[in-house]
């Protein structure tokens, strides 16, 4: 009833929601592309130009997605201050690191060692991310950070699943139009990018969720 007779509290509770899943819904996206773009540039026949192409994207990527939470959290007034890029180069050193480790111990086990070693990077750079930007609340939001990063790192698991593991392909039936033959081809990665952005979504809507009601 005290929220009723405050229509003022109520209304700064729905901006804060509102806010918070915008800011989820658009770090997400940001996630989601520049990890798929990045995944699909260097997990086949890796070259130098694709490797520095995928850091780049990587790491703007990273950048810009540190830049949703500042922007919704704090100010960007000196997003390029070196704690802040740091936070974005320790988001970036995340995913390659997490891809060395698949790769270089191979199997269900590399998969496993780098998703356990991705989540733990991915939990700092949460820290990280929230010390520069919001550094009142760290300590209450640990728990926060860790969740979170679990959930980034199970969606993670899903896109190298799709890669690796997993080896099919969905044809629809020629579809002509015209002169023109339509023919729909769903691949594994495809569905692995698309889990990858729900558990991202999921991900940033419990940490904006939780920063926001500081």
């Amino acid at each position: 009833m005290s929220v009723i007779r405050q229509p003022g509290v109520l209304g700064r509770t729905t901006r804060r929601r509102v806010v918070g899943v915008t800011a989820a819904f658009s770090a997400a996206a940001v996630e989601t592309t520049t990890v798929g773009l990045w995944f699909g540039l260097v997990v086949g026949s890796r070259s130098t130009v694709t490797a520095l192409v995928g850091l780049g994207v990587l790491f703007c990527g990273s950048l810009l997605r540190t830049s949703v939470f500042g922007a919704t959290v704090g100010e960007l007034e000196t997003l390029l201050e070196p704690r802040r890029l740091g936070a974005a180069l320790a988001l970036t050193t995340g995913w390659i690191v997490w891809l060395l480790l698949a790769e270089g111990i191979d199997g269900r086990a590399g998969a496993l060692v780098a998703t356990i070693t991705l989540g733990a990077i991915l939990a700092a750079q949460f820290s990280l991310e929230q010390h520069v930007f919001q550094p009142w609340s760290v300590e209450r939001e640990a728990l926060t950070s860790i969740v979170s990063s679990a959930l980034l790192a199970a969606g993670a698991v899903v896109l190298l699943s799709s890669a690796w593991f997993v080896d099919w392909s969905l044809v629809a039936p020629p579809l002509s139009l015209g002169v023109t033959t339509l023919v729909i081809r769903i691949e594994t990665i495809q569905l692995g990018v698309l889990g990858f952005g729900l558990f991202a979504t999921l991900a940033h809507q419990r940490r904006f969720q939780r920063v926001l009601d500081v």
